[in-house]
């Protein structure tokens, strides 16, 4: 077909049509191939959880040698999740002035020194690392999947729950190597969490041949404000109390087990065994996603999982390993779901920025002050029986607002 001319004789390329205008104005033609995509993808993945979920293991050796209170090491465990709420709705507005790639690249930086300071003394940096490692992190959950929406359209739900199960993996190995890695002095916990800013480093090495990319991050103007969407609300409410959940139980899981009789080492091992089998289940829902045109069905078994395993622990703790595993699963496929969801109840790359950043913004509130208020109300009633049916209750809302979510809809459609 031959190229229009404007008024001057001078050709000039076709018009960008609805089906194509995203791919114009967001891929260059020196697009690198997919396969180094996929490889940054998921090398950012591995940096998702894994500083975060070190750090719980070694709380007790953190909170001795720092002579922090329950209270500060309670705070601290939520840091990073209070900067998710406060820096995700930045992160598409990062995006717009420097580019996808380069405001990823950016924060795998700000990652590697973030954990680097956490793990240095004096304490103030012990804080200070924390904030900016939390900063890092939100900016990362946020703009990945605009990027796998971006550059995989199709194949949303596959790499969406590979990269899922990626992040689930490498924080299960970061928590069961904490405490061997921090050993037995008072200050090893130090090593424990820093060795990770290494993999924030690797993480950007092998992106950077991505940032060389001046792709434009447009924000979308068809939808409006996602702030205003009844489906956007029910995305970031099921994305929220699944993280609510899931962080509960990070914090929390090995004390209830304690509290029933279950030693540190074998309770130490369910934690594990919690973080491997979420890998699993996103693998489960990676399989599932994208051969249903509607996930209510993902969404809602999903949910019922993780109230089997909370009724288990609050009726039949002797079953404590069954009932990690069956949460494991039931975390894998809701956080696959809901990052999924993000892409597939938008229209574009940079709508689905947007809801990522108001889900992750409002949810992660959610996900800050659930340990927290849960930790307060086994302190009121000296028993973790109250606060696992509190928990419980919450999954039932969950529950519901994923089945909404989960509805085959677009934002404005």
């Amino acid at each position: 077909m031959p190229a229009d001319r404007d008024a001057s004789g001078m050709s000039r390329p076709p018009v960008p049509t609805r089906g194509n205008a995203e791919s114009v104005a967001a891929r260059p033609p020196s697009d690198p191939r997919p396969a180094l995509i996929l490889l940054g993808v998921f090398l950012i993945a591995t940096n998702l959880r894994a500083a975060i979920t070190s750090l719980g293991p070694v709380i007790g050796i953190v909170q001795s040698d720092q002579g922090l209170s329950s209270v500060a090491a309670s705070v601290l465990v939520s840091v990073p999740l209070i900067a998710f709420a406060a820096f995700s709705p930045v992160a598409p507005a990062i995006a717009a002035r420097l580019g996808l790639e380069r405001a990823l690249g950016a924060a795998l930086a700000l990652l590697a020194v973030g954990v680097a300071l956490r793990s240095t003394p004096p304490q103030p940096l012990l804080w200070a690392g924390t904030t900016l490692l939390g900063i890092a992190v939100a900016m990362l959950n946020v703009l990945l999947p605009s990027l796998v929406k971006r550059d995989f359209p199709d194949r949303i739900g596959p790499i969406t729950g590979a990269y899922t199960a990626t992040q689930s993996g490498v924080a299960a190995i970061a928590a069961g190597i904490a405490v061997p890695l921090a050993g037995q002095e008072s200050s090893g916990w130090r090593v424990s969490l820093g060795i990770w800013a290494g993999l924030a480093v690797l993480a950007l090495v092998f992106f950077a041949p991505q940032l060389r990319r001046r792709a434009r991050f447009v924000p979308t103007t068809r939808a409006g404000n996602p702030w205003k969407s009844a489906l956007a609300w029910q995305v970031t409410l099921f994305m929220g109390l699944q993280s609510l959940a899931f962080y509960v139980l990070v914090t929390w899981l090995s004390s209830i087990e304690h509290a029933a009789g279950i030693s540190p080492t074998v309770a130490g091992f369910h934690q594990l065994l919690f973080n491997l089998f979420g890998l699993i289940g996103s693998m489960v829902c990676a399989a599932l996603v994208h051969r249903l045109p509607d996930q209510r069905p993902v969404a809602v078994v999903g949910s019922l999982l993780l109230m089997v395993a909370l009724a288990g622990w609050l009726f039949a703790p002797g079953m404590a390993m069954a009932w990690a595993i069956i949460a494991g699963l039931s975390s894998g496929i809701t956080l696959a779901l809901s990052l999924s969801l993000f892409g597939l109840r938008t229209r574009d790359h940079a709508e689905a920025g947007a809801l990522s950043g108001m889900a992750q913004a409002a949810g992660y509130t959610l996900a800050a002050i659930g340990p927290i208020a849960i930790g307060a109300v086994h302190d009121a009633t000296a028993s973790w029986s109250p606060p696992l049916a509190v928990l419980l209750s919450l999954v039932v809302v969950q529950t519901v607002f994923g089945a909404l979510a989960a509805r085959p809809k677009t934002i404005g459609g």
